[in-house]
């Protein structure tokens, strides 16, 4: 699981704006103005059938800054993404 959903930058963050653009999910912000030190992203590939996905997860991050629950304060009532 992305450790950026429990990140107080969570919606200031270009590592995390990149994130949401490869799950094609809406962007918590439209101009994120802070650049994480050391992301570590775990890519995942899974096949089913022919078509291959492909579940990108920030797993490490030296700004990372724990504020539980903050994706889901500003996104309430949204399933956390996984």
């Amino acid at each position: 699981m992305c450790i950026c959903v429990n990140c107080a930058l969570v919606d200031r963050c270009t590592t995390y704006h990149a994130v949401e653009a490869q799950h094609q999910q809406p962007h918590l912000t439209l101009a994120p103005d802070f650049t994480p030190i050391e992301p570590t992203i775990n890519v995942n590939i899974r096949t089913c059938g022919d078509e291959i996905q492909l579940e990108w997860d920030v797993v490490g991050c030296a700004s990372f800054m724990e504020e539980q629950g903050r994706w889901s304060r500003l996104r309430p009532g949204e399933l956390i993404p996984t």
